[in-house]
């Protein structure tokens, strides 16, 4: 039958029991020569306590039973059998586009709507995959660490706003590094990004986004929203259309989707460019990522094993308790 101990480092406890032993040889000589100190041998019978007639079985006693004690916190296990299972697992974060380029309408009813209605599609389809999100603009955050209450993930999809980001513009560096600090305390399987975007980077931060993403072993999914041809950008304050973007020389600015750079993201780290035009969008995601999902080996005990603990901590009580009953005066007595 196989056995082993749960807890080994209980083990180290048993070096206690020299040390408890010395203490009390040490007490007992000290005592006996306190005794001499103060009277004649010759006295002791009259002046002191008779010496318990069981006191060295006491000592014993005492050792078997906090032996027996740290043998129970050791944790005995027998029946115990390794059982290996594969599984596959998967951490999604959502990494959105918010800038204000996102409010452009060459998709009905917007660019940042129609975003907000892939997620929310491909969370309805989703199982137990866990999901985190991560807004960005010129400067990213962080709003939803990974988890799998997707009914939460929705709430916040639904509050998203253009406006969630001061700092406006497109840095995808910058939203990398933060779905980098967000997978930093995982497991280096199954990490992917889900980065839904028009693909304009403001920053030319593309290819050293891409690089980041490769070396922390993350795969982008890279969902491309807006068309070939652009469409003027919308300006507005507390949801009123105040115009549209000009640019310096008094010309609206047309924002136009980047294929490329989103397709040259996807690529170099090993994930896949969806169309975000298209229909559907929802089902080639979770195709995707399920098709993305890390397979890992996980070791854990057979159900047969048992633990045999309580039968040690039961005679370390028992051994105390005839201690108790026995020696009334429940020390040594020497």
């Amino acid at each position: 039958m196989n056995w082993t101990f749960d807890n080994y480092n209980c083990f180290f406890l048993l070096l206690l029991l020299p040390l408890l032993g010395g203490m009390i040889f040490y007490f007992m000589r000290w005592r006996g020569k306190k005794k001499n100190l103060f009277a004649d041998e010759h006295f002791h019978a009259v002046l002191f306590m008779s010496k318990a007639k069981y006191q060295y079985v006491f000592i014993v006693l005492y050792f078997l039973g906090f032996i027996f004690l740290i043998l129970a916190f050791a944790d005995l296990i027998t029946g115990r059998e390794e059982v290996k299972t594969q599984h596959k697992i998967s951490n999604v974060v959502l990494l959105l586009d918010v800038s204000n380029s996102m409010n452009a309408e060459d998709v009905q009813p917007s660019r940042l709507q129609k975003e907000k209605k892939i997620v929310l599609e491909t969370l309805e389809k989703m199982k137990d995959e866990r999901v985190g999100i991560v807004v960005f603009a010129g400067n990213a955050v962080s709003i939803m660490p990974l988890t799998t209450d997707y009914e939460a993930v929705k709430t916040y999809i639904q509050a998203m706003e253009t406006s969630m980001i001061g700092q406006q513009g497109t840095d995808f560096l910058v939203a990398l590094k933060e779905v980098s600090k967000m997978y930093k305390a995982s497991s280096k399987s199954g990490r992917n990004v889900v980065l839904i975007s028009d693909g304009e980077d403001n920053e030319g931060n593309d290819k050293a986004a891409a690089s980041l993403a490769k070396a922390q072993g993350i795969k982008i999914i890279a969902v491309g929203i807006g068309s070939d041809q652009g469409a003027p950008v919308p300006d507005y304050m507390h949801g009123q259309l105040m115009g549209y973007k000009i640019n310096p020389y008094g010309e609206p600015v047309i924002s136009k989707r980047q294929t490329q750079a989103l397709v040259e993201m996807s690529n170099s780290t090993g994930g896949v460019y969806i169309d975000g035009n298209a229909d559907k969008v929802a089902d080639q995601l979770v195709n995707t990522i399920e098709k993305l999902k890390s397979e890992i080996e996980e070791v854990r005990d057979s159900s047969s094993a048992k633990h045999a603990y309580q039968w040690f901590l039961g005679i370390s009580m028992l051994l105390f308790f005839i201690i108790y009953l026995t020696n009334p005066k429940r020390d040594l007595n020497i």
